[in-house]
Parts: C-alpha cells; structure tokens; sequence
C-alpha cells in the first residue's frame, strides 16, 4: 500500500492507561504515515499532561474540553481555567458533549457545561470536538439554539442516523468514524459513512479506546487508523488513498496545522 498522510482527528494520548508505550506508538503511527493527531482533553486534571505531550510530539495536536462524564469534579473557575488553556495554546475544544447513556449523570448539568465551552468555542473562534450518546435530538435543538457551528466541529465516533448525520452537516458539523465501523455487525455505521459528503468525512481512533475488530488489544492506538480507511474505502466503493486524502484534507481545514 502507497504512504499515505493520516490525520487521527481523535485520540486521548494522556490516558494514564498509555503512559510508558507512548514512544512505541508513536513510532508505529509514523511509520503507516500519520502525521496529525488530535488529543482530546477530558478534565481539568488532564490538561497540563496533554499540553506536556503535545509540546513532546510535534504530530499531537492538542484539544481542550470536559467531557460529560467529568462534569462533577470541575473547580469553580473552570471556565476561565479552560479559556486560558486555549488562549495559551490555540488549540481546539473538545471533547465535549452530551451522554444520555450513563446513568446519574444530571442531564441539565450536562447542557451548561456543554453550553459553555460552545460559548467559549464561537468567541475564540475554534472547532470542537462533540461526544453525543443517545442525546441526538437535544444535541441538534441546542446547536440551532447557538447558532450552529461558525468555527466547524466534528462528531466523535459517529452513531446517529441518517436524518442526523444529513442536519448536522447542515449545522457545520464533520462526521468523524472509528473503529467500531469495522464491526462485520455495524450496519448502520456503515451506510452512513457511504453517504456523508466527502467534505464532510473524518477518521478517528478514540485511542486509546475502540479497538477495531480482529485486531490484539486491550489497548487501541493511533497507528490502527489505517483499519477505519480501509473499511471507509470499501464501503465508498474508493481507494484507502483517496479516503486517506480526502480526509486528510478536511481534517487540516477543521482543525489547522498547530
């Protein structure tokens, strides 16, 4: 297979899972050609490692946000905490979002800290990076509240429909596939990425979180990128270089160059 350049628009390269093999993956993301990686912060206590790491790899691009599952240990000047981080490092937002899985997780909470790291986003002017679980319609009624996405975001790991993927789009948003795209089960995965337009289309690994199929775990990385392009180019009916491209291409433009 020709070197492509691969852009894994979303990973959490400061998991504590990772420390001490990081180097390793690194070099094997290399060697298949990914060259960009954006990290996503989930909370306060994970951005001095994740701006540490980035300042290590020039490949890592970092992203700053707190995930809905993090929304109960913020300190009360979270905001300004996280405006300073992404004034200091003109990174991305992210990962932010709503869960409507995870039980006991205040859903009202949820929304106004997912409002105000939006908020946050459109003043400074950056893309974002949105978790959402099982919340597709209030996600779509508080993006149509806020205006949209003017600065562009992409959807993690893409689950929704067809209807959704199709008002995303139209709200700015980028869908972004993971591994779980390889599952021989994940139909609907599948036809929606078929059908997302081909500015529109990202690749992810979640690493180090949803290992694609067949391939030795526990842990996923970066380098198995290359399993979302292959599956992405059979179900295209394209070439790997072509989703590699393309993706490349939408990516760069979504999330810039560091």
């Amino acid at each position: 297979m020709p070197f492509m350049k691969l852009f894994d628009t979303h990973a959490h390269l400061q998991d504590p899972r990772l420390a001490g093999v990081v180097d390793a993956m690194m070099d094997r993301a290399r060697a298949i050609g990914v060259s960009r990686i954006l990290s996503c912060g989930t909370r306060e206590d994970d951005w001095a490692p994740l701006t540490a790491l980035a300042a290590r790899y020039p490949e890592i691009l970092p992203a700053y946000g707190v995930h809905p599952w993090f929304i109960e240990t913020l300190s009360p000047d979270w905001v300004n905490a996280l405006g300073q981080r992404l004034t200091e490092n003109r990174a991305a937002v992210g990962e932010i979002g709503l869960d409507f899985v995870v039980e006991g997780l205040d859903r009202g909470k949820q929304e106004a800290v997912f409002l105000a790291q939006l908020r946050l986003a459109r003043a400074l002017k950056r893309p974002v990076s949105i978790h959402c679980r099982k919340a597709w319609g209030r996600l779509m009624d508080l993006l149509k509240q806020e205006g949209g996405l003017p600065h562009g975001g992409a959807i993690h790991s893409f689950s929704g429909s067809m209807e959704v993927a199709q008002e995303l789009v139209r709200l700015g948003a980028f869908l972004s596939f993971s591994g779980s795209i390889t599952r021989p089960n994940n139909h609907k995965a599948k036809k929606n990425a078929a059908a997302v337009p081909p500015d529109r289309l990202l690749i992810e690994t979640d690493s180090p979180d949803i290992l694609p199929e067949n391939l030795p775990g526990p842990l996923n990385e970066p380098a198995h990128v290359i399993q979302v392009v292959t599956t992405l180019a059979t179900v295209r009916k394209t070439t790997p270089e072509s989703v590699a491209e393309m993706t490349w291409n939408n990516a760069l433009g979504l999330f810039g160059d560091g």
